[in-house]
């Protein structure tokens, strides 16, 4: 049995514990197809870019819009007698391409020592800058946590002095940091900007609940989006930024789900709310971290179908109807794409879609980034995996 061990949540940002527990809804349906990356079905060969001898554990890692860099969240080795930190730093890496092999060059800190970090982004429109959840300073003492699951050995902290920042990475490092949303009187984190650079997408504790909230940056007009009972976070914008995906534990049950809204806009094109909600899944697991794919058609995400002490990367169908005889696809079609003892999550592509970069355990040492080549179609006679989605 797994002991209590630390992993890395996210696109939500926080950093659970691992609950060695079986979870309440076994080890799955078995209605999947599996694609293990070990045998080269579904994922290209997985290539390590982060080890232990440099960090303790690494994770929520994204891809730069060109391709050719990754910002991500680790806790350093410290020096000889010195204890890790406590709380994440953010780093950026150079992504390299050589004789067939992938790896991190040029590994540098963005964040002041001593702060909480989380949460990190490239801004889609402007390459040298990014974005990314921090409490600046050394967090204030007696955090609790937001989320805590059965006996509360899978929690995670909301920080309330965290709030989002953006800093420039084409100038001096460390690089300074200015103030984008949120004060030190809530939790905000779980950031990302819309592809057309226009509106923040984020989740608050201002309600003393997590909300999801969307900015546009050219108006200043704040609007909630997803606002029901429970933790509602770890958004993303689709890749044509006309919806949103998100997890939510609106039932209260401590379980997480996944959703798809539909955005409203108003006349200006400023985001106002939703105009639907889909489920996409609806079962007895934690199912959280979704990340869309590139092609718009379907949703990466971190489950525990496979147990607690071994979560796996699934991906399901998020594609829109296309006129009368062509209706959505939502919640069908779902495949796992992992299949390594430990932790695998928190998964992301490049811009192409032909690259996808996850956290796993699978080297040994500690939670680290992977990546590898994402060989998988979306097949249009796909049978459902037997989940319904809901709409509300």
């Amino acid at each position: 049995m797994l002991a209590v061990a630390l992993i890395l949540m996210a696109s939500a940002c926080p950093e659970p514990l691992l609950d060695a527990h079986p979870d309440p809804g076994g080890t799955g349906s078995g209605d999947e197809t599996t694609l293990q990356h070990s045998n080269g079905v579904g994922l290209g060969k997985p290539i390590q870019l982060t080890f232990g001898n440099r960090f303790v554990k690494a994770g929520e890692s994204y891809i730069s819009p060109d391709g050719k860099q990754v910002i991500f969240q680790a806790v350093a080795i410290p020096d000889e007698g010195e204890e890790p930190d406590t709380h994440y730093a953010m780093y950026l890496g150079e992504l390299v391409h050589e004789g067939g092999d992938w790896r991190l060059d040029a590994i540098r800190q963005l964040t002041p020592e001593g702060s909480a970090n989380t949460c990190g982004w490239f801004h889609p429109q402007d390459s040298g800058k990014v974005i990314f959840a921090s409490t600046v300073t050394e967090p204030l003492g007696g955090d609790t946590p937001g989320y805590q699951r059965g006996t509360g050995r899978y929690k995670w902290a909301y920080p309330p002095r965290m709030r989002i920042v953006e800093a420039r990475i084409d100038g001096d490092f460390p690089p300074a940091l200015s103030l984008l949303e949120g004060d030190e009187s809530s939790y905000q984190a779980e950031c990302s900007i819309s592809p057309d650079g226009r509106h923040l997408l984020f989740t608050s504790h201002e309600s003393g609940d997590g909300d999801i909230y969307i900015r546009d940056l050219q108006t200043g007009a704040r609007h909630l989006v997803v606002g029901a009972p429970g933790y509602d976070g770890g958004p993303f914008f689709s890749p044509d930024g006309k919806r949103i995906t998100y997890r939510s534990d609106r039932n209260n049950d401590n379980l997480l789900q996944i959703f798809v809204g539909e955005l409203k806009f108003d006349e200006g094109g400023t985001i106002v709310g939703l105009e639907e909600e889909i489920q996409l899944t609806n079962n007895n697991h934690v199912n959280w971290a979704p990340f869309w794919h590139p092609d718009d058609t379907r949703l990466v995400y971190a489950t525990s179908e496979a147990g607690h002490d071994n979560y796996e990367v699934f991906e399901v169908e998020a594609k829109r109807g296309a006129g009368v005889g062509h209706p959505a696809r939502y919640g069908t079609g779902k495949r796992r794409i992992t299949n390594t003892p430990g932790f695998d999550g928190l998964p992301a592509f490049d811009p192409t879609g032909n690259l996808m970069i996850w956290t796993s355990q699978q080297g040994g040492d500690g939670s680290q980034l992977w990546i590898a080549p994402f060989e998988i179609q979306l097949h249009e006679h796909d049978q459902p995996s037997g989940e319904c989605p809901v709409a509300h």
